[in-house]
């Protein structure tokens, strides 16, 4: 995602008819305060934006994110878009790189393989103090940024493919 002060991104995404489209923010439990700011900014976003459903779903860790976005698309109502909302914060073991590189790459699967964008939300810091200076301070609003990357897409596959919504 961007630094603060990326305009581009922060710029309002073209997207015809949002009341129509359906979002889901998949959270983990795990740093709840902070992944709950990350949601709150999101929704934020979302909302002002007019779209017109926003579920969430909570899963106990970043690893099985993933799971949960390929089992909801795979459901009878599939979201436009997915939103991954995560804080892995790097301990004194590799256990921060595995996780880490796990839902890195599970996310980078679900976006070749199923056709609703999802977005990578997830926060990869050392410390709390760095997560918290991605929640409005010096590094901007990751979750803002996190809605308005949805927005963008969801935006870019109504341009690419006019007509119903998968």
């Amino acid at each position: 995602m961007a630094s603060a002060g990326n305009a581009t991104l922060m710029q309002a995404a073209a997207l015809q008819n949002p009341e129509t489209y359906h979002v889901v923010l998949v959270c983990t439990q795990w740093n709840a305060e902070i992944v709950e700011s990350l949601r709150s900014g999101a929704l934020e976003v979302l909302n002002a934006a007019g779209i017109g459903r926003i579920d969430t779903l909570t899963v106990p860790g970043a690893v099985e994110i993933p799971f949960a976005i390929h089992t909801h698309y795979r459901s009878s109502q599939p979201a436009q878009a997915y939103i991954a909302l995560a804080c892995v914060i790097k301990g004194d073991t590799p256990h921060f790189d595995y996780v880490c590189q796990s839902i890195t790459q599970g996310i980078t699967l679900l976006n070749s393989q199923l056709e609703a964008p999802v977005i990578f939300g997830v926060l990869t810091v050392n410390t709390p103090q760095q997560a918290h200076e991605r929640l409005g301070g010096i590094h901007g609003h990751k979750g803002q940024e996190a809605g308005h990357a949805a927005l963008q897409m969801m935006a870019l596959q109504q341009q690419l493919h006019p007509g119903p919504k998968p």
